[in-house]
């Protein structure tokens, strides 16, 4: 059964930023667009179990910093190699300042 979680206050996540948030076994990225806008992925790419939090945040895309792979934090696309994986992507609200996702 899915639930809305606090993850971080919105002012934690800075534009083209991403901050990590392990929610027991779960980790997950949050990222803040251009255009003011928030989004959740998971955290941990499919291969060699690499966590995104290292990576580049720009023009709609995180680049894993082990491979250099791409995905879309809009959608959570795999959109270059090595990625090959779609990542999870997850809803998310505002409520008094602070980032709730759903899980």
């Amino acid at each position: 059964m899915a639930a809305w979680i606090r993850a971080c206050a919105t002012d934690e996540v800075e534009t083209e930023d991403l901050i990590r948030f392990d929610l027991g076994k779960e980790s997950f990225v949050i990222i803040r667009s251009p255009e003011n806008e928030l989004f959740v992925m998971d955290g941990i790419r499919s291969h060699e179990h690499v966590h995104l939090c290292d990576g580049l945040v720009m023009d709609g895309i995180v680049e894993c910093s082990k491979h250099n792979a791409e995905f879309d934090y809009r959608n959570g696309e795999a959109t270059r190699a090595a990625a090959c994986i779609n990542r999870m992507t997850f809803p998310v609200r505002i409520v008094d300042g602070a980032v709730w996702i759903e899980v």
